[in-house]
C-alpha cells in the first residue's frame, strides 16, 4: 500500500529508526491528513484498532458495536519530530473533552484515544494528558476523556478511506480543536 500524498510505503516494514503512534481524533479522515502534513512525519494510514472484532471493516465499525475506535497510524522520524511534538499535533486537533463524539460525528468509533506501544508512550501520553488539563478546565472545558490504552492490532481501512481528502479536497472532515495549544516541554 503506497501513500497517495508521499508515495511512501504505509505497511512496515517502516526504515530503520522510525518510530510509530496510533491516536484517533474523530473522524480519521481529517485527523490522517493533520499528521501528513506534519514535517517529520514519514507516512501515514488509517485504520481501525480497540475492539473485540477480528477483522473489523467501516461499515461494522460505524455500527458502535465492535468496540473498534477509528485511529491514525502515524511513523514519524524522532529526529525531525519528537513524541512529544506527534501527540501536540494530537492534543492541538480536536476536542478531547467531548467523550464519545467529535463534533456532529457521534458514537464510540469517534473517541478521543492514544493507543500505546509500549511504557515510554504511556508515560508521555499522560504527561501531555496532564499537562492539558488544567488549561482546558480554565478555558471552560470539561474534563479529558481521552483513553489511553496498549496498542493491539491495528486494522488497515479500505483502501478507499486512505488519505481519503486527498482523494476527495471538498470531503467532509468534522475536527475541531480547542484553541488551546499542548505545552512543551513536558516529558521528562
Amino acid at each position: 500500500m503506497t501513500h497517495l500524498v508521499n508515495g511512501r510505503m504505509m505497511v512496515p516494514p517502516f526504515p530503520e529508526g522510525m518510530e510509530t503512534l496510533v491516536v484517533g481524533m474523530g473522524c480519521f479522515w481529517g485527523a490522517e491528513q493533520r499528521f501528513w502534513e506534519t514535517p517529520g512525519v514519514w507516512t501515514t494510514a488509517v485504520g481501525f484498532t480497540g475492539g473485540t472484532t477480528p477483522e473489523p471493516g467501516y461499515r461494522d465499525v460505524c455500527t458502535g458495536a465492535t468496540g473498534h475506535a477509528e485511529v491514525v497510524l502515524v511513523v514519524f522520524d524522532p529526529l525531525e519530530l519528537t513524541l512529544e511534538g506527534a501527540l501536540a499535533v494530537f492534543w492541538n486537533n480536536h476536542d478531547p473533552t467531548q467523550g464519545m463524539r467529535q463534533g456532529n460525528d457521534i458514537g464510540t468509533q469517534y473517541r478521543s484515544c492514544i493507543f500505546v506501544a509500549d511504557e515510554a508512550q504511556r508515560e508521555a501520553a499522560e504527561a501531555t494528558r496532564d499537562a492539558m488539563e488544567p488549561l482546558l478546565a480554565d478555558a471552560g472545558f470539561g474534563p479529558i476523556t481521552t483513553q489511553i490504552s496498549e496498542l493491539g492490532t491495528f486494522h488497515y481501512a479500505e483502501d478507499y478511506h486512505q488519505q481519503y481528502l486527498a482523494r476527495n479536497p471538498t470531503g467532509y472532515c468534522g475536527l475541531g480543536d480547542t484553541g488551546i495549544t499542548c505545552p512543551t516541554g513536558v516529558i521528562g
